[in-house]
C-alpha cells in the first residue's frame, strides 16, 4: 500500500475546498437516501467534517497501530448514531467516488485499490469495536434533567440522572443531545467525580451562534430528557500511579469542568485518608462574573492541599491577578515536578502549554486534549486545537462544555 500516495492525494482533495464535501454528501444521499435522517436537518455546520475526518484517518493508515485505540473508540462512539456495518460500505463508496471525481487522471486502479484497502482496514477496526461494545453497554443513555442553575447570562450548571448508570472517570467527556436539537451531539465533560446516586453535573457556556449551547443555557428545563453517549478521552484522566503526583491545573472558562471533577475526587480521598497531592488551580476568565465557581473554590482553598488563583484578563479594575491565565500559572514558581492539566479554548491552551513547557515542565507532563486533526472549532472548553493525535470524529461547532 502506497501510503505516501494516500497522503498526497488527500492533500490535493482537501485543497479544493467546499466542492469536495458537497459532492460527497450528494453522492451519499442520492445512492443511499435512507442515511439522510442520520444527519442534522441543517448540514451547514456538518458539511465538511465527516469528509475531512475520514480522509485524514484513512490517509494515515500507516499509523494504524499507534492510533488503534482511537479508531476503536470512534467505532464505539458512533453507535449513538445507529451506525451499522452496512453504513460503512456506503460511506466508503461515496468517499472513493468523490476522490475519483476530483483527482481525474491521477485516480489510477492502483490508487483506488490502496484507498479501498485503507478505508476497509479502518472500517473493520471500528465495526469490530462497536460490536464488542454492544455486548456490554447501550448505544446511548437517557438522562433526566434534575436541576438547572443559570450563572449569569451565558453559563448554566445542569444536573442530570442517567438511566442506566453511566460509568466514567474524571477528565472524560460524553456526547450530549438535547430534544430540541436532534442529531446535534455536543461533547461535555462531567464536572463531578462519580456519585453514589449516578448523577452528573455539566457546565455549559453559551457560544455565539451555537445551537446547542444556546438552547441549554437559555431554555433547558428540569424534567426534560436528554441523551448521553459513552464516555471518551484519556488525555485529562489520571491513572493510579499519577494520582499521587502534585498537580498544577490551568482552566479557561468552563474548561474548569473536568478539572473540578478531579478536585472533587481528590477531596473525597483526602477526607477518607487524610492524604492528598498538592494542587494549585488557576482559573482564568475575561470578566470577574465569569469566575462562576469562585465561591466553591474559595471555600475549597481552606483545605491544606489546595491553592486557588482566579485570574481576570479584560477588567483592569479587578483587584486580584490580571492578565492571561497561562502567564500567571507559568510565573507562579510552582512548576517543578508537577503534572499539569490544561483545559480551555484552543488559543488559551496553546499559549498555556507553551508557557508551562518553557517554564520547565516536561512535554509529557503537560496534559491537554488534542483535537486538531479531527475536530472543529471550540471556545472556553477543552476541545483543544493541537498537533499530535486526534481524539474523535467531530460532531459540533461548539466543542466540550458547550
Amino acid at each position: 500500500m502506497d501510503t505516501a500516495a494516500l497522503k498526497e492525494t488527500w492533500a490535493l482533495a482537501e485543497g479544493l475546498g467546499d466542492e469536495v464535501p458537497l459532492f460527497f454528501y450528494s453522492h451519499l444521499f442520492l445512492s443511499h437516501p435512507e442515511l439522510r435522517s442520520m444527519f442534522p436537518v441543517s448540514m451547514a455546520t456538518q458539511r465538511d467534517r465527516l469528509v475531512g475526518a475520514l480522509g485524514r484517518v484513512v490517509s494515515s493508515v500507516d499509523q494504524v497501530d499507534e492510533v488503534a485505540e482511537f479508531i476503536q473508540q470512534l467505532g464505539r462512539d458512533h453507535r449513538r448514531f445507529e451506525v451499522i456495518a452496512e453504513h460503512y460500505n456506503a460511506v466508503g463508496a461515496s468517499l472513493l467516488a468523490t476522490l475519483k471525481h476530483f483527482l481525474g487522471e491521477r485516480w489510477t486502479d492502483e490508487l483506488a485499490a490502496d484507498w479501498a484497502g485503507a478505508y476497509g482496514l479502518i472500517a473493520t477496526v471500528m465495526v469490530e469495536a462497536a460490536d464488542a461494545s454492544a455486548r456490554t453497554s447501550p448505544a446511548w443513555w437517557t438522562a433526566h434533567v434534575t436541576a438547572v442553575e443559570r450563572r449569569g447570562l451565558d453559563i448554566a450548571v445542569i444536573q442530570v440522572r442517567p438511566d442506566p448508570d453511566l460509568s466514567f472517570v474524571p477528565g472524560q467527556s460524553v456526547a450530549v443531545e438535547v430534544p430540541s436539537r436532534p442529531r446535534l451531539w455536543r461533547y461535555l465533560s462531567p464536572a463531578n467525580s462519580p456519585r453514589s446516586d449516578g448523577s452528573i453535573e455539566f457546565h455549559v457556556q453559551l457560544v455565539p451562534g451555537g445551537q446547542v449551547s444556546s438552547t441549554i443555557v437559555r431554555s433547558l428545563e428540569v424534567g426534560e430528557t436528554i441523551r448521553l453517549g459513552a464516555p471518551v478521552g484519556q488525555e485529562l484522566t489520571l491513572d493510579e500511579s499519577e494520582r499521587e503526583r502534585d498537580l498544577i491545573m490551568v482552566a479557561g472558562g468552563t474548561g474548569l469542568a473536568p478539572l473540578r471533577a478531579h478536585l472533587e475526587r481528590i477531596d473525597l480521598d483526602w477526607q477518607s485518608t487524610g492524604e492528598a497531592p498538592r494542587v494549585h488551580l488557576f482559573h482564568g476568565a475575561r470578566l470577574p462574573a465569569s469566575l462562576y465557581e469562585n465561591r466553591l473554590l474559595q471555600n475549597l482553598a481552606g483545605r491544606p492541599w489546595f491553592t486557588y488563583t482566579p485570574v481576570v484578563s479584560d477588567d483592569p479594575t479587578y483587584p486580584g491577578r490580571k492578565g492571561l491565565v497561562g502567564d500567571v500559572a507559568a510565573d507562579s514558581g510552582e512548576l517543578q515536578g508537577r503534572l499539569a492539566l490544561v483545559c480551555g479554548s484552543p488559543e488559551m491552551v496553546r499559549h498555556t502549554v507553551s508557557r508551562l513547557r518553557a517554564g520547565g515542565i516536561a512535554h509529557s507532563d503537560v496534559r491537554f486534549e488534542q483535537f486538531a486533526t479531527l475536530d472543529e472549532d471550540s471556545h472556553d472548553m477543552h476541545h483543544h486545537t493541537h498537533d499530535p493525535q486526534p481524539s474523535r470524529l467531530p460532531q459540533s461547532e461548539e466543542g466540550d462544555h458547550a
